[in-house]
């Protein structure tokens, strides 16, 4: 199985966004907080969600936590 090369879209202090072949990849970046929302994460999500939208070339977005412990517990 070749490994994808996801391109970052734009870089953001809660997630992670990126891009490969039609999908877009949200991912929560607060593993140590077992991904919880603040503000600054709901804003985040928000403006990616936003991006996906006017992106003509995005089929998919695929939402997801990072780490092991939890997709998110809250915020």
């Amino acid at each position: 199985m070749t490994k994808r090369e996801w391109t970052p879209i734009r870089e953001y202090e809660d997630i992670l966004f990126d891009f490969h072949n039609g999908i877009a990849r949200i991912t929560i970046n607060r593993p140590s907080y077992r991904n919880a929302f603040t503000p600054t994460t709901t804003t985040e999500m928000s403006d990616a969600l936003r991006i996906c939208r006017e992106m003509e070339e995005v089929s998919v977005v695929v939402l997801t936590g990072a780490g092991d412990k939890a997709f998110c517990s809250g915020g």
